[in-house]
């Protein structure tokens, strides 16, 4: 399920000023006073992702902007929703943004998706590395990364053994590879992933349930800061 969270800014802000972290900041403040307040304390996974907010570029008084988030999670997307109705603003950063309009929706997955953000996998289990195309990964590589990924967290989530013996996508598009600079605690760096125009796969029987947690959930690694977020192509 996700939310749309339509945005309006009372005064301006550049577009410098809201990165992944910002954004992040402003979801858990929905989140205070539900019972999901500690989940940014919370280990693991925490099965939610979202949505650069649109259109890019700079915050204009008046001008709209639009926020959705995304997640397997129907009770953590009911309380976002609840939150966002009862809260007349959204934090980025210091800046207050005044919420207009709140949508749920309930978006089945079609097999055929599109990135919305950059699909993030680590090539190491220090973390140090990103697959990156650039440095000599292959699709190769891709693939067989974010399919354990996903198998690991759908299993997590579900508390699940599902198992997959074929090619969690059939046809691969690619559109780019990225460097995002992330921030956090006054401290640089950046992520590395990868934008696709098409993510195909002809849904094989009994496996609706996981490509749906695919977008749900969001694909590859660092979901809770934005990245793999999906939209799917009809």
């Amino acid at each position: 399920m996700r939310v749309i969270i339509k945005l309006t800014p009372e005064k301006f802000m550049p577009m410098h000023k809201v990165n992944n972290h910002t954004l992040q900041g402003g979801i858990y403040y929905l989140l205070d006073d539900t019972e999901f307040a500690d989940l940014h304390k919370r280990s693991g996974f925490k099965f939610f992702t979202y949505s650069n907010v649109f259109p890019i570029g700079d915050f204009y008084p008046g001008k709209e902007k639009t926020l959705i988030i995304s997640s397997p999670n129907d009770k953590l997307i009911k309380e976002i929703y609840r939150r966002a109705k009862e809260l007349n603003y959204f934090y980025l950063s210091d800046t207050a943004l005044s919420i207009k309009e709140v949508k749920m929706l309930n978006i089945r997955a079609t097999g055929s998706y599109i990135t919305g953000t950059p699909v993030v996998l680590q090539a190491d289990s220090r973390g140090s590395k990103y697959i990156s195309f650039k440095r000599g990964c292959s699709v190769r590589d891709f693939i067989t990364r974010v399919k354990e990924n996903a198998l690991k967290k759908y299993n997590v989530f579900y508390d699940d053994e599902l198992t997959m013996d074929f090619e969690i996508f059939d046809l691969l598009q690619f559109r780019k590879e990225v460097a995002v600079m992330a921030k956090k605690d006054g401290r640089s760096f950046v992520i590395i992933g990868t934008l696709w125009s098409l993510l195909q796969k002809k849904i094989p029987k009994g496996y609706g349930k996981f490509y749906q947690f695919l977008l749900d959930c969001g694909l590859g690694e660092k979901n809770s800061l934005g990245f793999g977020f999906l939209n799917v192509i009809r």
